[in-house]
């Protein structure tokens, strides 16, 4: 979704050591909610978090300009073949302190290989305009499947983490979505669904990416997905509701944090020029103490 400078094919050496893996998440919004867990836990979440940022860097970008198609195909087959030696019990060896968590939190297989396969839709072709059920399937692939590998983490319940992933993973990954739309567009990409545009009258089959986002109308069809985007947040909070609080101390920072971008977002609108919604570096504070102690 956002472009990040990588080198070229990042593979898993370049999350190589614990240590990377901390550092990966550092600049990232999640990083509060990250800090807090235990330490077993919060170095599993570092591993993965550090996985989840190579190959979001693979389909993205390499050195700050989009690669060749068959270059980030060969990256993302690379990963799939090194999380399959995870499983196979001979890791690399950059990938043993990911294995070491995968066997301790029983971290399932398909999890990694969803977040994969999200990320080489955006590869095959650049996403614009998908219909409902496939930015769902976008959805579930590149969010709700790292929230499905989280919940094992934080200790959940199966069927309650499994449910809490689904919401949540969706929730924040529709307030990326709104929140981005002109970093998108800029690369080629739109992913507010093709219904969402159609009723809001915007022909996005026949216009840039870029063009769409400038429409007087996109405001209308922000809107739907930022319902749709509440939505998951309500059924996610609900689910958090009825969990032991000590679980879900982290998914609560996560779910405040961009349950407030999206208020911010509506709030601003989404008409042309927008400028980027960020949360106050001391707001992001006080909710992470406010859960912390909570």
């Amino acid at each position: 979704m956002a472009v990040t400078q990588i080198a070229t094919q990042d593979t898993p050496a370049a999350v190589a050591g614990s240590s990377a893996a901390a550092a990966a998440s550092a600049g990232s919004s999640f990083h509060a909610a990250l800090r807090i867990l235990p330490a077993h836990q919060r170095q599993a979440m570092f591993e993965i978090y550090a996985f989840c940022r190579a190959v979001d860097d693979i389909a993205d970008a390499i050195a700050g300009d989009l690669a060749p198609h068959a270059q980030r195909l060969a990256g993302l087959d690379a990963w799939r073949c090194d999380i399959a030696a995870c499983y196979a019990g001979n890791p690399p060896a950059a990938l043993r302190p990911l294995a070491a968590q995968i066997r301790a939190f029983d971290l399932q297989q398909q999890d990694f290989l969803a977040v994969i396969d999200g990320m080489t839709m955006d590869v095959v072709q650049d996403i614009r305009a998908p219909d409902a059920a496939t930015l769902d399937l976008y959805c579930d692939r590149v969010a709700s499947a790292v929230g499905r590998l989280a919940v094992r983490v934080f200790g959940l319940e199966t069927s309650c983490g499994l449910a809490l992933a689904h919401h949540l993973g969706r929730a924040l990954q529709l307030t990326n979505i709104l929140r981005d739309i002109d970093e998108d567009a800029a690369i080629g990409r739109l992913y507010l669904p093709a219904e969402a545009l159609a009723t809001a009258g915007i022909d996005a089959a026949r216009a840039t990416p870029q063009a769409v986002v400038a429409h007087a109308a996109i405001g209308q069809a922000c809107a739907a997905v930022a319902q749709e985007a509440q939505a998951h947040y309500d059924q996610a909070n609900a689910i958090m509701a009825r969990c032991p609080a000590r679980l879900v101390r982290s998914p609560r920072i996560m779910a405040d944090v961009y349950h407030r971008i999206l208020a911010r977002l509506r709030m601003q609108g989404w008409r042309a020029p927008r400028q980027r919604v960020r949360l106050p570096r001391a707001q992001l504070l006080w909710i992470m103490l406010r859960h912390a102690i909570g």
